[in-house]
């Protein structure tokens, strides 16, 4: 009688969860986790805890910079469009002749820096507030219409009262038994296993 082959238990769950009751908790746990040398985990807190992205060791976002380039967009958009709607006659590729609305208004100049500065304003805005809401949902890889996270009751009460530390199962230091032991030496109210 041939034996069923032996399946490691960590390719059938998706991580562990350890539960904490406090901000101060998580945190102590977060630095013993981050110096372990854990790679694959988060934190999930009921309201944010100063000091724990620190803890963590969370690098700056790039989304500053992605929305300084969205916001020069919309200004450059906003130049374009003014002057090419106020200008001259233009030669596109030589092609098709262009002429602007040439609309002399007080005795202003066709290309006028300071009538141009509400326009330009309000694009930069706009493009950089869509750039904002864009981006983060691309770098936070939304939407996410299914976590393993929620498939526990018991998690449910991350937005409530309680903090969970989870360690994935992709984590190159991820061992059923020692990830476990290690998150035990935590002291944590429990532990659960999240199912794939």
């Amino acid at each position: 009688m041939s034996q069923a082959p032996h399946l490691n238990t960590s390719e059938q769950i998706w991580g562990y969860a350890a539960e904490f009751t406090s901000p101060a908790a998580i945190t102590h746990a977060a630095r013993k986790v981050a110096d372990a040398g854990y790679r694959w985990w988060d934190c999930h807190t009921p309201f944010p805890v100063h000091g724990l992205d620190t803890v963590m060791g969370v690098k700056p976002t790039i989304l500053p910079i992605i929305v300084f380039f969205g916001g020069l967009t919309g200004m450059m958009l906003a130049i374009f469009l003014q002057v090419f709607t106020n200008s001259l006659e233009i030669d596109l590729w030589a092609i098709v002749p262009v002429i602007g609305y040439q609309f002399e208004v007080s005795g202003k100049p066709l290309i006028s820096g300071p009538a141009f500065v509400p326009v330009m304003f309000e694009l930069t805005v706009l493009v950089s507030a869509l750039t904002t809401v864009g981006a983060m949902l691309v770098l936070n890889g939304l939407p996410c219409l299914y976590h393993p996270v929620l498939k526990s009751t018991k998690l449910a009460r991350i937005t409530d009262d309680r903090f969970y530390i989870i360690i994935e199962a992709r984590d190159p230091k991820f061992t059923d038994e020692a990830t476990r032991t290690f998150l035990e030496s935590l002291g944590p109210e429990s532990i659960e296993s999240l199912e794939p």
